[in-house]
Protein backbone atom coordinates (compact mmCIF):
# COMPACT_ATOMS: atom_id res chain seq x y z
CA UNK A 1 0.00 0.00 0.00
CA UNK A 2 1.05 3.57 -0.68
CA UNK A 3 0.78 4.49 3.01
CA UNK A 4 3.56 2.07 3.89
CA UNK A 5 5.94 3.75 1.44
CA UNK A 6 5.64 7.11 3.20
CA UNK A 7 7.36 8.22 6.38
CA UNK A 8 5.01 9.05 9.19
CA UNK A 9 4.64 10.02 12.83
CA UNK A 10 1.84 8.72 15.02
CA UNK A 11 0.36 9.52 18.39
CA UNK A 12 -1.42 12.68 19.48
CA UNK A 13 1.45 14.29 21.42
CA UNK A 14 4.28 13.57 18.90
CA UNK A 15 2.21 14.88 15.99
CA UNK A 16 1.09 17.93 17.96
CA UNK A 17 4.67 18.82 18.90
CA UNK A 18 5.89 18.24 15.34
CA UNK A 19 3.30 20.64 13.93
CA UNK A 20 4.25 23.23 16.55
CA UNK A 21 7.90 22.82 15.54
CA UNK A 22 7.05 23.61 11.93
CA UNK A 23 7.44 20.11 10.53
CA UNK A 24 5.97 19.81 7.04
CA UNK A 25 3.30 17.15 6.50
CA UNK A 26 1.70 15.84 3.34
CA UNK A 27 -1.48 14.82 5.14
CA UNK A 28 -2.80 13.86 8.57
CA UNK A 29 -5.25 11.02 9.16
CA UNK A 30 -7.54 11.34 12.16
CA UNK A 31 -9.76 8.65 13.63
CA UNK A 32 -13.44 9.39 13.35
CA UNK A 33 -14.97 10.48 16.66
CA UNK A 34 -11.83 11.91 18.29
CA UNK A 35 -12.45 14.37 21.11
CA UNK A 36 -10.55 16.15 23.87
CA UNK A 37 -8.44 19.27 24.44
CA UNK A 38 -5.35 17.96 22.59
CA UNK A 39 -7.46 17.01 19.59
CA UNK A 40 -9.02 20.49 19.45
CA UNK A 41 -5.57 22.08 19.71
CA UNK A 42 -4.29 19.86 16.91
CA UNK A 43 -7.25 20.74 14.69
CA UNK A 44 -6.63 24.46 15.20
CA UNK A 45 -2.96 24.06 14.28
CA UNK A 46 -3.72 21.95 11.20
CA UNK A 47 -6.12 24.60 9.91
CA UNK A 48 -3.77 27.45 10.82
CA UNK A 49 -0.89 25.81 8.94
CA UNK A 50 -3.12 24.68 6.04
CA UNK A 51 -2.16 21.03 6.53
CA UNK A 52 -4.47 18.60 4.75
CA UNK A 53 -6.36 16.32 7.13
CA UNK A 54 -8.92 13.55 6.74
CA UNK A 55 -11.16 11.64 9.13
CA UNK A 56 -11.00 7.87 8.57
CA UNK A 57 -12.18 4.69 10.32
CA UNK A 58 -9.89 3.39 13.03
CA UNK A 59 -9.32 0.18 11.04
CA UNK A 60 -7.35 2.12 8.44
CA UNK A 61 -5.00 3.47 11.09
CA UNK A 62 -4.64 0.01 12.63
CA UNK A 63 -3.53 -1.41 9.28
CA UNK A 64 -0.72 1.14 9.08
CA UNK A 65 0.59 1.31 12.64
CA UNK A 66 1.17 -1.50 15.09
CA UNK A 67 0.97 0.27 18.38
CA UNK A 68 -0.85 3.09 20.13
CA UNK A 69 -1.47 5.64 17.39
CA UNK A 70 -4.13 7.37 19.55
CA UNK A 71 -6.14 8.02 16.44
CA UNK A 72 -3.53 10.19 14.66
CA UNK A 73 -1.06 9.42 11.86
CA UNK A 74 0.81 12.24 10.11
CA UNK A 75 2.65 11.64 6.84
CA UNK A 76 5.87 13.59 6.48
CA UNK A 77 6.32 15.61 3.28
CA UNK A 78 8.98 14.32 0.92
CA UNK A 79 9.60 17.86 -0.32
CA UNK A 80 9.34 21.40 1.02
CA UNK A 81 6.24 23.05 -0.42
CA UNK A 82 6.07 26.77 -1.20
CA UNK A 83 2.96 28.94 -1.12
CA UNK A 84 1.52 30.45 -4.30
CA UNK A 85 2.96 33.91 -3.59
CA UNK A 86 6.46 32.53 -3.13
CA UNK A 87 6.12 30.36 -6.24
CA UNK A 88 5.20 33.36 -8.38
CA UNK A 89 7.90 35.58 -6.85
CA UNK A 90 10.56 32.92 -7.41
CA UNK A 91 9.49 32.30 -11.01
CA UNK A 92 9.28 35.96 -12.03
CA UNK A 93 12.51 36.69 -10.17
CA UNK A 94 14.39 34.13 -12.27
CA UNK A 95 12.81 34.70 -15.69
CA UNK A 96 10.78 37.28 -17.59
CA UNK A 97 8.78 34.48 -19.21
CA UNK A 98 8.54 31.59 -16.75
CA UNK A 99 6.65 28.35 -17.41
CA UNK A 100 4.49 26.89 -14.63
CA UNK A 101 2.20 23.87 -14.59
CA UNK A 102 -1.19 23.40 -12.94
CA UNK A 103 -2.21 19.77 -12.43
CA UNK A 104 -5.98 19.48 -12.10
CA UNK A 105 -6.47 16.04 -10.59
CA UNK A 106 -3.49 14.06 -11.96
CA UNK A 107 -3.63 11.04 -9.65
CA UNK A 108 -0.83 8.69 -10.70
CA UNK A 109 2.47 9.27 -8.89
CA UNK A 110 4.50 8.07 -11.88
CA UNK A 111 2.76 10.55 -14.16
CA UNK A 112 3.36 13.30 -11.64
CA UNK A 113 7.04 12.41 -11.44
CA UNK A 114 7.42 12.24 -15.21
CA UNK A 115 5.71 15.62 -15.61
CA UNK A 116 8.05 17.21 -13.05
CA UNK A 117 11.05 15.72 -14.84
CA UNK A 118 9.94 17.16 -18.19
CA UNK A 119 9.24 20.55 -16.63
CA UNK A 120 12.69 20.75 -15.05
CA UNK A 121 14.31 19.72 -18.35
CA UNK A 122 12.29 22.39 -20.18
CA UNK A 123 13.49 25.07 -17.76
CA UNK A 124 10.13 25.41 -16.03
CA UNK A 125 9.91 26.67 -12.48
CA UNK A 126 7.07 25.05 -10.60
CA UNK A 127 4.02 22.83 -10.28
CA UNK A 128 0.73 23.68 -8.60
CA UNK A 129 -1.32 20.75 -7.28
CA UNK A 130 -4.53 20.49 -5.25
CA UNK A 131 -4.32 19.63 -1.57
CA UNK A 132 -6.96 16.95 -2.14
CA UNK A 133 -7.69 14.79 -5.16
CA UNK A 134 -4.20 14.65 -6.66
CA UNK A 135 -1.29 12.23 -6.62
CA UNK A 136 0.68 11.92 -3.40
CA UNK A 137 4.11 13.50 -3.65
CA UNK A 138 5.91 10.60 -2.03
CA UNK A 139 9.17 8.73 -2.52
CA UNK A 140 7.83 7.03 -5.66
CA UNK A 141 6.96 10.40 -7.22
CA UNK A 142 10.39 11.81 -6.39
CA UNK A 143 12.04 8.73 -7.88
CA UNK A 144 9.93 8.90 -11.05
CA UNK A 145 10.92 12.55 -11.43
CA UNK A 146 14.64 11.61 -11.33
CA UNK A 147 14.97 14.12 -8.50
CA UNK A 148 13.28 16.96 -10.39
CA UNK A 149 10.71 17.42 -7.61
CA UNK A 150 13.60 18.39 -5.37
CA UNK A 151 14.77 21.03 -7.85
CA UNK A 152 11.57 22.83 -8.84
CA UNK A 153 9.04 24.60 -6.65
CA UNK A 154 5.91 22.67 -5.75
CA UNK A 155 2.85 24.45 -4.43
CA UNK A 156 -0.07 22.59 -2.84
CA UNK A 157 -3.23 24.68 -2.66
CA UNK A 158 -6.66 24.08 -1.09
CA UNK A 159 -8.39 25.70 -4.07
CA UNK A 160 -7.01 25.54 -7.62
CA UNK A 161 -9.38 28.26 -8.85
CA UNK A 162 -8.09 30.78 -6.32
CA UNK A 163 -4.52 29.90 -7.29
CA UNK A 164 -5.43 30.35 -10.95
CA UNK A 165 -6.93 33.78 -10.22
CA UNK A 166 -3.73 34.79 -8.44
CA UNK A 167 -1.63 33.67 -11.40
CA UNK A 168 -3.79 35.70 -13.79
CA UNK A 169 -3.48 38.77 -11.57
CA UNK A 170 0.30 38.24 -11.54
CA UNK A 171 0.51 38.38 -15.32
CA UNK A 172 0.42 34.70 -16.25
CA UNK A 173 -1.59 33.46 -19.22
CA UNK A 174 -3.52 30.28 -18.41
CA UNK A 175 -3.41 27.75 -21.26
CA UNK A 176 -5.60 24.67 -20.91
CA UNK A 177 -4.60 21.52 -22.78
CA UNK A 178 -7.89 20.12 -24.07
CA UNK A 179 -9.44 18.51 -27.11
CA UNK A 180 -12.50 20.75 -26.62
CA UNK A 181 -11.21 23.39 -29.03
CA UNK A 182 -10.34 23.82 -32.70
CA UNK A 183 -7.22 25.83 -31.81
CA UNK A 184 -3.97 23.87 -31.97
CA UNK A 185 -1.06 24.36 -29.60
CA UNK A 186 0.93 26.00 -32.44
CA UNK A 187 -1.67 28.75 -32.74
CA UNK A 188 -1.57 29.79 -29.08
CA UNK A 189 0.94 32.44 -28.01
CA UNK A 190 2.88 31.05 -25.04
CA UNK A 191 5.89 33.38 -25.21
CA UNK A 192 5.08 35.33 -22.04
CA UNK A 193 4.64 34.07 -18.49
CA UNK A 194 2.45 31.00 -18.89
CA UNK A 195 0.76 28.45 -16.65
CA UNK A 196 -0.24 25.30 -18.52
CA UNK A 197 -3.27 23.46 -17.11
CA UNK A 198 -3.29 19.66 -17.44
CA UNK A 199 -6.26 17.52 -16.44
CA UNK A 200 -6.69 14.16 -14.77
CA UNK A 201 -5.98 10.90 -16.52
CA UNK A 202 -9.65 9.95 -16.77
CA UNK A 203 -11.74 13.13 -16.79
CA UNK A 204 -9.40 15.78 -18.15
CA UNK A 205 -9.61 19.37 -16.94
CA UNK A 206 -12.61 20.28 -14.81
CA UNK A 207 -15.11 22.70 -16.34
CA UNK A 208 -14.47 25.25 -13.60
CA UNK A 209 -10.78 25.40 -14.56
CA UNK A 210 -11.54 25.42 -18.29
CA UNK A 211 -13.72 28.46 -17.71
CA UNK A 212 -10.76 30.30 -16.18
CA UNK A 213 -8.34 29.53 -19.03
CA UNK A 214 -7.25 32.42 -21.24
CA UNK A 215 -6.61 29.99 -24.10
CA UNK A 216 -7.55 26.40 -24.92
CA UNK A 217 -5.05 24.41 -26.96
CA UNK A 218 -5.38 21.01 -28.63
CA UNK A 219 -2.59 18.62 -29.60
CA UNK A 220 -3.08 17.43 -33.20
CA UNK A 221 -3.96 13.74 -33.33
CA UNK A 222 -3.62 11.66 -36.50
CA UNK A 223 -4.02 8.10 -35.22
CA UNK A 224 -7.03 6.10 -34.18
CA UNK A 225 -6.19 6.39 -30.47
CA UNK A 226 -7.47 9.83 -29.59
CA UNK A 227 -5.69 10.51 -26.30
CA UNK A 228 -2.16 10.70 -24.93
CA UNK A 229 -0.77 9.85 -21.52
CA UNK A 230 -0.94 13.04 -19.45
CA UNK A 231 2.82 13.12 -18.86
CA UNK A 232 3.48 12.90 -22.61
CA UNK A 233 0.85 15.56 -23.37
CA UNK A 234 2.37 17.82 -20.70
CA UNK A 235 5.82 17.52 -22.28
CA UNK A 236 4.43 18.40 -25.71
CA UNK A 237 2.79 21.57 -24.36
CA UNK A 238 5.87 22.58 -22.40
CA UNK A 239 8.21 22.15 -25.31
CA UNK A 240 5.91 24.07 -27.63
CA UNK A 241 6.25 26.94 -25.16
CA UNK A 242 10.04 26.44 -25.24
CA UNK A 243 10.05 26.36 -29.07
CA UNK A 244 8.15 29.63 -29.23
CA UNK A 245 10.71 31.26 -26.94
CA UNK A 246 13.60 29.99 -29.08
CA UNK A 247 12.20 31.23 -32.39
CA UNK A 248 10.75 34.48 -31.05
Amino acid sequence: MEDKKMQYLFGMHPVLEAVKAGKKFDKVLLKQGLEGAQFRELMELLKENEITFQFVPGERLNRTVRGSHQGVIAYISQIDYVDIEQLVDNALGRSENPILLILDGVSDVRNLGAIARSLECAGGFGIIVPAKGGAAINADAVKASAGALLRIDTCKVPNLRLAAYYLKQSGFKLVAATEKTDKLIYDVDMTGPVAIIMGSEGKGISQSMLDLADEKAAIPMAGEITSLNVSVASAILMYEAVRQRVVK
